[in-house]
């Protein structure tokens, strides 16, 4: 592809507003996947027993009403008995008593809890059974609300999203470097050996993908690994017909017969013109691949055949959504949401760039220049 058919795809995609809005979608998802867990407050592991199946809000917690359910469940671990409670704006003071004396150490299981700071002792009785202490409250929000374990969905939401993009981003590198390599070979060799070669992707096609998930599945153990290996080892059989299509209305063209001519082997001709000059359909095809496989990736999680704990992916979040949906949607709405946005981004900048990088739609006019025709110029313009 020649650098003013670049430009030239550079413009159409630019003047394509759905598909700018649908990379800046994207391009938002990623950050917000790669920098957001650091950014919620909660660890995306991190269980808050109290909060369990809280749903969405801007509220902070723990409200009031909620203050003496989470102290006395930590007086509970302390073994020592919640005598009183009394908020006093972001602090609380704790009156504890117990049977023995009570060790100071306790206090930390407060501050662990992730719901409240370090504790100042105010009063204590001489035979220190009796404490007064001053605890200050740490503001939780849960935006999203929280599943049935009590762990912040945003947080868990975010931290699956950098797993599911990481499966098709990789699945979609392993299709273009087996896809494009075989379907190359394959058409520019012709006669038998691309027979052979596309009888073999005949054969491959026919094998139930479910199937081989289930039979890796018995001799290995089921992990994000195991994912990749199952979607990136079929996910390239598409890619292999589309540049083996592509390759075969090229090598009859003048410009591979020139590279023969001039003494170039099979290799240099395939490196050097055949494969940059289907990099359009490669593009636009591995673009339309990754939603594809973020969503085969899901369909497995949900059947407990992929991702597995304690990594996460949108399609386990689904799943597990989908248990709890009478009693809590949000379980099942908040990934689903970042899940449909992702995919539909995906497959409308697929379109767009298909559409940009597709020379028949218009011709390059350069400024003060004549004009070139674009399927010519993709070949003479190197």
């Amino acid at each position: 592809m020649s650098l003013a058919l670049a430009r030239l795809a550079r413009r159409r995609l630019a003047r394509d507003r759905s598909a700018v809005a649908a990379l800046a979608s994207l391009v938002l998802i990623v950050l917000a996947c790669l920098i957001g867990p650091s950014l919620t407050g909660h660890p995306p592991e991190r269980i808050y027993p109290d909060f369990v199946r809280v749903p969405p809000s801007l509220t902070a917690h723990p409200q009031p009403d909620e203050l003496r359910p989470a102290l006395q469940r930590l007086a509970f671990r302390m073994r020592v008995t919640l005598e009183d409670v009394a908020q006093e704006g972001d602090r609380v003071r704790l009156t504890l008593t117990a049977d023995k004396p009570i060790d100071t150490r306790a206090f930390r299981l407060l501050s662990r809890s992730g719901l409240f700071g370090e504790a100042r002792v105010l009063e204590r009785s001489a035979d220190d059974r009796r404490i007064v202490a001053e605890v200050p409250i740490r503001k939780r929000y849960f935006v999203l609300g929280t599943d049935g374990l009590g762990r912040d969905l945003l947080t868990r939401c975010l931290a699956a999203g950098q797993v599911s993009l990481l499966i098709g981003l990789t699945a979609a590198l392993a299709a273009l470097l087996i896809g494009v390599a075989y379907g190359a070979v394959s058409g520019m060799a012709g006669g038998t050996v691309d027979a052979l070669m596309m009888r073999l992707l005949d054969i491959l096609y026919a094998l139930p993908f479910v199937f081989l998930v289930i039979m890796l599945l018995v001799f290995f153990r089921a992990g994000l690994w195991l994912v990749l290996v199952a979607v990136a080892a079929v996910e390239w059989l598409d890619m292999a017909r589309i540049v083996r299509t592509q390759t075969l209305s090229l090598r009859g063209r003048d410009f591979v017969r020139a590279a023969y001519a001039l003494g170039l082997s099979s290799r240099a001709v395939i490196a050097r013109h055949v494969v940059p000059n289907t990099l359009g359909p490669i593009i636009a095809a591995a673009t339309l691949l990754v939603p594809r496989v973020i969503l085969l990736e899901s369909f497995l999680s949900f059947l407990g055949l992929g991702v597995q704990e304690p990594d996460t992916s949108w399609g386990v979040l689904i799943a597990e959504g989908s248990r709890a949906l009478e009693s809590a949607p949000w379980m099942l709405a908040a990934p689903a949401g970042f899940l449909v946005v992702t995919l539909v981004a995906l497959n409308r900048l697929g379109d767009g760039l298909g559409e940009a990088l597709d020379p028949r739609h218009q011709s390059i006019v350069p400024k003060g220049g004549r004009q070139l025709s674009e399927p010519g110029d993709a070949e003479t313009g190197r």
